[in-house]
């Protein structure tokens, strides 16, 4: 099993709208960075745990726990012009882009705030707090991953 941390702004899709979804599972689609892509493409698996973690919001952090339900597949968004993540590059015979199906595992009773992962020095190699580090999907190592969870308070056995 691997550990990922995915980003969501909560304005456009929060870990509450994928606890809304049909079977809280959603395609994790509108990722347009190759080597975010290429994560999903050539290293997530069914069953890996996701960090789902809100970003670009007032207090951001990681928010709930999720896993892949589906590896990675076409993404179908890419080829319709009216979507907002067309892109005309990407077609269905030779896709350019991809998504995994996500399906959420929990919420958190608190989100794990980046201050507190910034001030956490079990955490100062998270790919999260590397200066310049944008990417939407990281790896996350399982010291990491199990850390997070402890600072939420999460007993992954309930």
């Amino acid at each position: 099993m691997r550990y990922w941390l995915m980003k969501s702004e909560p304005g456009c899709f929060s870990v509450d709208d994928l606890a809304a979804r049909p079977d809280s599972t959603t395609p994790w689609d509108g990722v347009r960075n190759y080597q975010a892509r290429n994560f999903m493409r050539d290293d997530m698996k069914a069953g890996d745990r996701v960090l789902f973690y809100h970003s670009n919001c007032e207090e951001p952090g990681v928010a709930g726990l999720a896993e892949i339900a589906c590896e990675a597949y076409a993404d179908y968004t890419a080829f319709n012009p009216a979507e907002k993540h067309y892109d005309p590059k990407s077609v269905p015979e030779k896709p350019v882009w991809m998504m995994v199906d996500v399906k959420l595992v929990d919420k958190f009773d608190r989100v794990v705030t980046l201050k507190e992962i910034k001030a956490d020095d079990r955490l100062s190699g998270m790919e999260l707090v590397r200066k310049g580090s944008r990417l939407s999907v990281q790896p996350v190592s399982e010291n990491e991953y199990k850390t997070i969870l402890r600072m939420a308070g999460y007993d992954e056995k309930k």
